[in-house]
């Protein structure tokens, strides 16, 4: 389904309103920024019948691209700041978080934004704020949006900006998430590794014997696998870091190109992250979730959520389940032979989500644009 978003209802300024969270939680506060009530409106204002509308050329129709943690940068936010509503949206972050995430976000430091328990906030707000900016210069991408996704924790802002979730309650979601992923990850020492490999490279394998080196350490019940499909041959592999560092000393051995450390605390998307699944479930029946009025992909399974029980069940999933986003791209853009592909925007800090959707769809990616986060780059 095609549903047009309106920049009159952005320009409308942002709404008010947010329910009462589970007995277990501190509740959201009153009067936050409430951006989907923007979207709603925005299918309420919308008079063009769905079928026009799914007659739109593909070339004039948008995707956005919602970036997860490890794109994190000190400065991010500053290039948003002049365009409007984007400091009110910090504001009302700060009454959800509880401290200054516009300054932590600006000036750092590094090691504090690198938390799990501040990144992942800072990322959803600043490619919240990134749909700000690109629907003041461009409003006719918000308007023609017909898909979004979002990698890991940025699906959380996809689905704000597509309606499912109201801003404050989707970061509240997002603070809980990220707290208890932060707690899981200081239990146990894990990471995760960017690989690029070969046609020839065999991740199972690799997965497999690394396990077996942790054994042989004494560690029992060892993680070692895939947490992330980006492109054809290159994935992120999620575990123990005495897995991890086994599979960079052995690259050779397994047809690695390369294998980098990243900027994360944690074995995310994998069992590791167990004890995160009740906080966040808990959080989830709590707030208000609707049907997506544009298409938001999970990252589970690369398909479009369907109804809300849909989404609250598959965000828990997530948590502990690989990042298909190889097969999510596939999902968005795929078409005949000859048909124009989509603008593609990714909003948030990093150009990470473009780099991917080169490796796996060159022609889709010719499209492809960043919305600048970091300076404000006078357009």
């Amino acid at each position: 389904m095609i549903l047009r978003v309106a920049r009159a209802a952005w320009s409308r300024g942002w709404g008010a309103g947010c329910r009462r969270g589970a007995a277990d939680f501190p509740l959201p506060p009153p009067r936050a920024v409430d951006v989907a009530e923007l979207l709603r409106d925005a299918t309420a204002a919308e008079e063009e019948p769905r079928e026009a509308a799914a007659r739109r050329p593909p070339g004039q129709c948008s995707v956005l691209l919602f970036p997860g943690q490890g794109s994190q940068v000190v400065g991010m936010g500053r290039g948003l700041l002049r365009y409007p509503r984007v400091r009110e949206l910090y504001a009302a972050a700060r009454s959800v978080l509880g401290y200054d995430l516009l300054e932590l976000s600006l000036h750092g430091p590094q090691e504090a934004l690198d938390r799990t328990a501040h990144c992942q906030p800072a990322v959803f707000v600043a490619s919240l704020a990134a749909v700000e900016k690109l629907h003041h210069l461009q409003p006719a991408v918000i308007e023609n949006c017909v898909a979004a996704a979002g990698f890991s924790v940025g699906e959380f802002a996809a689905l704000v900006f597509a309606g499912a979730m109201e801003f404050s309650e989707g970061l509240y979601a997002v603070k809980v998430r990220a707290e208890a992923m932060q707690e899981a990850s200081e239990a146990v020492p894990s990471g995760m590794l960017s690989v690029l490999g070969q046609p020839q490279s065999k991740f199972t394998v690799a997965c497999l014997e690394a396990q077996e080196h942790c054994k042989t350490l004494g560690i029992e019940n060892p993680v070692c696998e895939v947490a992330n499909y980006l492109y054809p041959d290159c994935r992120v592999i999620s575990g123990h870091l005495e897995a991890l560092q086994f599979l960079r000393e052995n690259s050779s051995k397994y047809h690695f190109r390369r294998a980098k450390m990243l900027p994360v605390s944690g074995g995310f998307h994998t069992r590791l992250m167990e004890p995160a699944l009740e906080p966040l479930e808990q959080v989830l029946k709590s707030i208000g979730v609707r049907k997506p009025l544009v298409s938001v992909h999970s990252n589970v399974d690369g398909n479009r959520y369907m109804h809300p029980r849909h989404i609250q069940k598959l965000l828990v999933r997530q948590v502990v389940s690989p990042v298909k986003w190889e097969q999510t791209m596939h999902a968005i853009y795929e078409r005949k032979r000859g048909t124009e592909f989509p603008q593609t925007f990714e909003v948030g800090p990093g150009k990470q989500l473009g780099a991917v959707l080169k490796g796996c769809n060159l022609r889709a990616w010719r499209s492809y644009r960043h919305v600048e986060v970091l300076e404000d780059d006078g357009t």
